[in-house]
């Protein structure tokens, strides 16, 4: 008995992404004319029916993915959530967006309402035994958490803190200050044993303050920093966020970035080339890993497919800006 072509085998066939063909079936407007015919191509090929996609999320309760986040405040989001919206909206699906911090008092029967037919799950911090109640797909993106037992996508935190280290040692900086994050965080735990995995391998001398990924923690530590009697020129911050709020306060203080103290940071949130001076920092390819996750999510939503049990890591890398510069003599 021959086997009905699904989506994937038409995606396969094309040389494109699942979400490419179901927007080239449902909006071919919005589609190349040459991704348009190969898709085509794909469709007589393959022998792909065209409305079984339509078919399968009909049989969704809802044609809609929940996206949950920690602090929908900060703008790190930004990009995954309007990444996850286009390839949701390519394959006919709604989007929600809540706070689980903010909504934490309704997080538990969620996914019993008949409201979300899958969630994208951006929080490390919630109860596992909750999550795990959850009836739904679920895809776990940037934040993780084993007790999950989801799969997932993320960048490899502790291999991008390297690159960070390894710059700053380059200018010459022989004693680097990380301002971490908090450490009932995943990011923050693994960016904080990224640093000092780092600073061994490169032979230099690190030092360490508490934060929590914020503008407060930042500014708090440039103070902390300025009172040190021999306080090191380098500073690596776990998040942008605490970059700036540290070059903020050193500015105030009459302390120049990054004549006086270089300063690298971590997402390359959207306005990180807009500050003054511009931030050095790791880039997240936070588009990418939103598309991922859903293409991820849908997939599984549309033609059934098993979500893979695991997680994946995808490379980050350093953008060099005006943050940072030679060590002085």
């Amino acid at each position: 008995m021959k086997t009905r072509a699904r989506l994937a085998d038409v995606a396969a066939a094309a040389g494109v992404s699942t979400a490419t063909v179901s927007r080239a079936l449902s909006h071919p407007e919005v589609v190349g004319e040459e991704t348009r015919a190969r898709v085509m191509e794909a469709v007589q090929a393959t022998g792909y029916r065209i409305n079984a996609a339509a078919r399968d999320l009909r049989q969704q309760r809802a044609r809609s993915i929940l996206v949950l986040a920690p602090n929908l405040a900060n703008t790190f989001f930004s990009r995954i959530i309007a990444a996850i919206q286009e390839v949701a909206g390519a394959a006919g699906l709604t989007v929600q967006i809540s706070d689980s911090r903010a909504e934490a008092a309704r997080l538990a029967t969620l996914g019993h309402d008949g409201r979300a037919d899958g969630i994208i799950l951006l929080d490390g911090s919630l109860d596992p035994e909750m999550v795990r109640g959850w009836p739904l797909p679920m895809v776990e993106l940037c934040e993780w958490n084993p007790a999950y037992d989801l799969p997932g996508l993320a960048i490899d935190n502790e291999a991008a803190v390297a690159l960070a280290v390894e710059h700053l040692a380059d200018l010459g900086h022989r004693r680097i200050l990380h301002v971490a994050g908090p450490q009932d965080n995943v990011l923050g735990t693994s960016r904080l044993t990224g640093f000092w995995q780092a600073v061994a391998a490169r032979g230099v001398e690190g030092l360490e303050v508490a934060g929590d990924f914020t503008m407060r923690s930042g500014a708090q530590a440039a103070r902390n920093w300025a009172t040190m009697p021999d306080r090191p020129r380098a500073v690596f911050a776990a998040s942008d966020e605490c970059a700036f709020g540290f070059m903020s306060e050193c500015a105030k203080m009459g302390i120049a970035v990054p004549g006086d103290v270089s300063v690298v940071g971590f997402d390359d949130v959207d306005f990180a080339d807009r500050y003054i001076p511009a931030l050095t920092t790791i880039h997240q390819p936070r588009a990418r890993l939103g598309r991922r996750a859903a293409e991820s999510l849908i997939a599984a939503l549309t033609e059934g497919r098993p979500l893979p049990r695991k997680r994946e890591l995808i490379e980050a890398h350093l953008v060099i800006r005006g943050s940072t510069s030679a060590a002085p003599r």
